[in-house]
């Protein structure tokens, strides 16, 4: 666990301890372009950049893992030109970020149902994948063609499948079964989830992880979000008693 120290002209303001991890569902860049009376698209360029900036600054913070909320399963259904933007953006953007990556020691990741995704787009994300493998700091996990519900389906058909094979036994399957069946089987829990925009619902995302997240929600769009704002929000978990359905000590 880490202290922050963050300084500005006249305080330092400490946060208690940082999330080991920190997930965040990225919204608002659409508004933020249409506000401005831009394309759609250029609210997807302009949030790329604060994932560059979110990421270098939760690195440098001490949080171990940091999942984005990139594409559901349900955004295939938005105007097929915005689609086919949002599926070239990672060649260029994982391309770019790739040296700031490997400065702050960040290990790439993903999760979802990535072998549906165009094959630029996997080439992309793999190779990101390959060239920060041997990376020892913070995990990013790029959350693609993700979707709570069918994740928590998949898991399932998986067990069901291994129930059949005469592998597991019914009473075998219990809430760590089934965890370990679930895309995010190498990760802990989410303390923290953040939503931008000023939306306050999931939207399909980690449902099965975070039972016991704390949620903050910021009314900033996403790419206007900075790393103060992160700071903000890792401020407010602090303040708060995570009782896990308990009672205070």
């Amino acid at each position: 666990m880490f202290n922050i120290f963050k300084k500005n002209a006249s305080q330092t303001i400490e946060h208690d301890v940082v999330p080991e991890h920190i997930a965040i569902i990225m919204d608002g860049n659409g508004r933020w372009a249409k506000n401005r009376k831009m394309p759609r698209v250029k609210g997807h360029y302009e949030g790329m950049q604060t994932v560059k900036r979110i990421t270098t600054h939760a690195s440098q913070i001490g949080v171990k893992y940091l999942t984005l909320y990139a594409f559901s399963t349900e955004n295939w259904s938005r105007p097929k030109e915005e689609v086919n933007y949002l599926m070239k953006l990672p060649v260029d953007f994982l391309a770019s970020f790739l040296p700031d990556l490997m400065k702050n020691n960040v290990k790439v990741e993903s999760i979802g149902f990535i072998e549906q995704l165009p094959e630029h787009t996997k080439e992309a994300l793999y190779k990101v994948q390959r060239e920060t493998e041997n990376n020892t700091g913070m995990k990013l996990i790029f959350a693609l063609n993700y979707g709570g519900r069918k994740e928590i389906v998949a898991a399932v058909q998986l067990l069901a499948a291994a129930y059949k094979n005469n592998e597991i036994q019914l009473d075998d399957i219990d809430e760590e079964r089934v965890g370990q069946a679930l895309f995010t089987r190498d990760y802990p829990d989410p303390e923290l989830l953040i939503r931008t925009s000023g939306e306050k619902r999931l939207s399909n995302f980690m449902l099965w992880q975070t039972s016991y997240s704390e949620f903050v929600f910021d009314e900033k769009l996403w790419p206007d979000y900075a790393p103060e704002d992160l700071d903000h929000a890792i401020h407010t978990y602090c303040k708060r008693q995570r009782r896990f359905g308990g009672l205070n000590g």
